[in-house]
């Protein structure tokens, strides 16, 4: 029997396994499918870590989709998996590969028996978290809450990095169709994080006028957060490492950009009350300093838009106004972190971790996608051989400003349609 998906039919044979790049009929679901697959005994980095090997194609519960992948995102938390650090994925999953990645666009392939709002051919990109959906967070609280709250990709062992994965249907929005596969690809991940930290803190919510000091303003993380501040009317302050980059955060919409290598304040707090403090202490003032020069004199920062962590925290704890706000959700340059908590508790500046974001906020989110209000900022697209080189890349800070996309079902880039990469297929 035809579906009814909008999709001009086309010949494909029924097999078990398909090529990277090959087409199965239609809702066709095969046995297997290519992965790059990360196991426990070789945890190290990506270039040894991640393999190819061919696994079985996941089987489905009654509200899970099936989506052909035809693009994935590239994020740290790939990194992380393939290193077994901060802990090992298999420790929660306890299954014996990992596909790793939490970003992708592609084609719903077979849905679940209670599935309702979905259909096999609807085009989607897929947020990435999971929860149980039966808990007092899901159901009138905040989903993030939940116990049973997971990031698809990274705390399961069912990522993008594959033909087929399998995701929740409450993950699935829909794609923006003037992209090409490849940009719808990369920004959910760090788009809706940068969302919920921005907007998802209440009292802490970003409002018209503020400032916002944004670290890797140039990268995934920060590229969407001056995106969205500068949307919402207030003033990002992007902070770099590499002069190269500066014109690429203005363009974005930044009200002004710092290079971090023009101080040195960087890394764990020094003893209080000793000479290397006092010699921090004064590099981190001329670091406040710069920020007025841009907010005004004596104008510091509402929040703090944080997530290299070790590096960065104690002076991001320092530069925040009185009741402001430091926001993070990340540690990449390390989880120890420092702080001189005097200047916390006398001018109650709020400390506030923030993890991914709801199916609400991603939505949101994503609607400035669709209406063409934000830019994905891709930056480097990869072939699926070329996957873990772009994990490489990534760890070692060599990747270009923005985010990274790989290919997987999608032939090559360009192609904004499922008829399009059937032609290019061909």
């Amino acid at each position: 029997m035809a579906l009814d998906t909008g999709i001009a039919q086309y010949d494909a044979p029924e097999k078990d396994l398909y090529e990277v790049g090959e087409m199965p009929p239609l809702g066709y679901v095969p046995k297997q499918m290519y992965a790059w697959a990360i196991r426990r005994e070789r945890h190290g980095e990506p270039d040894k870590a991640m393999l190819q090997e061919v696994v079985d194609v996941p089987e489905l519960d009654s509200q899970d989709v099936l989506v052909l992948v035809m693009a994935a995102g590239i994020n740290y938390n790939g990194v992380w998996a393939a290193l077994g650090q901060p802990i090992s994925p298999f420790d929660g999953h306890k299954q014996p590969y990992h596909v790793a990645g939490s970003d992708a666009a592609g084609i719903i392939w077979a849905v679940g028996d209670k599935v309702k709002r979905w259909k096999v051919g609807d085009e989607v990109v897929i947020h990435c978290n999971q929860d149980d959906g039966d808990d007092e967070e899901c159901n009138g609280g905040d989903p993030m809450y939940s116990p049973s709250q997971r990031i698809w990709g990274y705390e399961t062992p069912d990522g993008s990095f594959s033909q087929f994965t399998r995701v929740q249907a409450q993950q699935l929005m829909p794609r923006p169709k003037h992209l090409t596969w490849e940009e719808s690809a990369c920004y959910t991940l760090t788009l809706a994080t940068a969302y919920r930290m921005l907007f998802g803190h209440e009292p802490h919510d970003l409002k018209p006028g503020q400032n916002v000091l944004v670290w890797g303003a140039s990268g995934g993380l920060g590229s969407y957060a001056i995106q969205l501040i500068n949307t919402a009317g207030a003033n990002a302050i992007g902070v770099i490492s590499d002069e190269s980059k500066r014109d690429f955060v203005m363009d974005l919409g930044a009200k002004g950009v710092l290079n971090r290598k023009d101080f040195k304040c960087w890394g764990q707090l020094p003893t209080v009350n000793t000479p290397e403090y006092k010699e921090w202490f004064n590099e981190t003032r001329k670091f406040g300093k710069a920020i007025w020069d841009i907010t005004g004199k004596g104008v510091n920062v509402d929040m703090v838009f944080e997530h290299p962590g070790e590096a960065t925290f104690p002076v991001s704890t320092f530069v925040v106004k009185k009741g402001g706000m430091v926001v993070i959700c990340a540690g990449t340059s390390g989880f120890n972190l420092t702080f001189d908590v005097r200047y916390m508790w006398m001018h109650q500046k709020r400390l506030q971790g923030s993890h991914f974001a709801h199916l609400k906020q991603a939505s949101a989110a994503n609607r400035l996608m669709l209406e063409r209000r934000l830019d994905p900022c891709m930056s480097e697209v990869f072939t699926w051989n070329d996957l873990p080189d772009a994990h490489m890349k990534m760890m070692r800070n060599e990747h270009k400003p923005g985010n990274m996309s790989v290919l997987v079902q999608a032939p090559k880039t360009g192609l904004r349609t499922f008829e399009d990469a059937l032609e290019a297929g061909k």
